[in-house]
């Protein structure tokens, strides 16, 4: 994966999430498939989702909550 793909696919993770705020909670294993489709013809593996939902979590752009389970969210 390039760093161009990555960087794409980071801030489509961030933007699907931002769309979405207060209406839906992503599980981390429904982002990876979302973008794992949307992504596919990239040839973006479900690791390389996974990494980057631990880069922006590790960054800070995103953060995980814990309501019945865990979700990801945009700090607040």
């Amino acid at each position: 994966m390039t760093d161009e793909t990555k960087a794409q696919l980071e801030e489509a993770i961030v933007n699907l999430i931002k769309e979405f705020t207060n209406k839906k909670r992503f599980k981390p294993g429904d982002i990876v498939k979302e973008m794992e489709m949307k992504f596919s013809v990239n040839g973006v593996t479900k690791d390389d989702v996974k990494a980057a939902i631990r880069d922006l979590t590790d960054s800070g752009r995103l953060i995980y909550g814990y309501a019945g389970g865990s979700f990801l969210s945009l700090p607040e």
